[in-house]
């Protein structure tokens, strides 16, 4: 299961999707968010579809790893899919006691699992093909605008970096505690829910101790050499859009338009 977690991990294939300017790959993502809350039939979706399996591929990354990111999300897929059946009211298609199923349920049901699927499916792209430090860059650019009015744009960038560098880390140091737990005995599968909350308790104290422990170095480090923030900090490479961003966002745009027409006039 946690290996299956690929959110915050970098997948380098050197295509052109990941040689796009960070910014470009960031608005896009937020470009993309935005059309799947916009979308309110199931035809705008195969669009969707049709645009991230284009992106997919032009990446170079297998489709069976971004597919993978889905196994951890599949409990909270199943319960999203189960509440919109059970509590939308409609036309009753099938009643036992108290729980009632209905047309537009089911509807709702199948929407919001889609709707969740491709969130998730368009957003693990961004990290994967944007490494941490070119993320990092583009988000702080991005803010950059917003420090006039008190928005400390370099330290949100590097916290919200750090926390995305530092998940593929704890799922690693969480698998080692967990097969060390286990080699002693615990048992993480077996029981009902509240025995296996119970069972997680030696896993979680290690495991948020490592974490600290991590925080605490990673400062210190970052101490040592006289890290001062974003002030007067240069960089080796700096950002430059080029012909092929300009591709991405008029695809991008292209995109949005196409739904929300759809949404207004069909």
């Amino acid at each position: 299961m946690l290996k299956d977690i690929t959110i915050g991990q970098y997948y380098p294939t050197g295509s052109s999707i990941h040689k796009l300017d960070p910014r470009t790959k960031i608005l896009v993502t937020f470009a993309l968010i935005i059309g799947l809350f916009i979308i309110n039939t199931f035809i705008p979706y195969l669009y969707v579809v049709a645009f991230i399996a284009a992106a997919v591929y032009i990446s170079k990354i297998p489709f069976k790893y971004i597919i993978k990111g889905l196994k951890p999300l599949k409990v909270i897929i199943i319960i999203t899919f189960v509440i919109n059946i059970f509590m939308t009211q409609g036309t009753p298609i099938f009643v036992m006691g108290p729980l009632k199923v209905t047309a537009e349920g089911v509807y709702q049901a199948f929407f919001m699992a889609i709707r969740l699927m491709l969130l998730v499916m368009g957003t693990s792209l961004l990290t994967l093909t944007t490494s941490p430090i070119s993320l990092t860059d583009g988000i702080e650019n991005l803010l950059n605008p917003f420090k006039k009015i008190g928005v400390p744009a370099h330290e949100l960038a590097m916290m919200m970096t750090i926390a995305l560098r530092f998940i593929p880390t704890l799922l690693e140091e969480t698998d080692k505690i967990m097969k060390a737990q286990m080699a002693r005995g615990a048992d993480f599968e077996s029981g009902n829910i509240i025995s296996r909350a119970k069972s997680l308790v030696p896993l979680l104290v290690p495991l948020f101790i490592s974490a600290f422990r991590r925080a605490d170095e990673l400062a210190m480090a970052m101490e040592a050499r006289c890290y001062r923030g974003g002030d007067n900090r240069t960089r080796m490479k700096e950002l430059k859009m080029t012909g092929k961003d300009t591709i991405a966002l008029g695809a991008t745009a292209l995109l949005i338009g196409i739904l929300i027409i759809h949404r207004v006039i069909l």
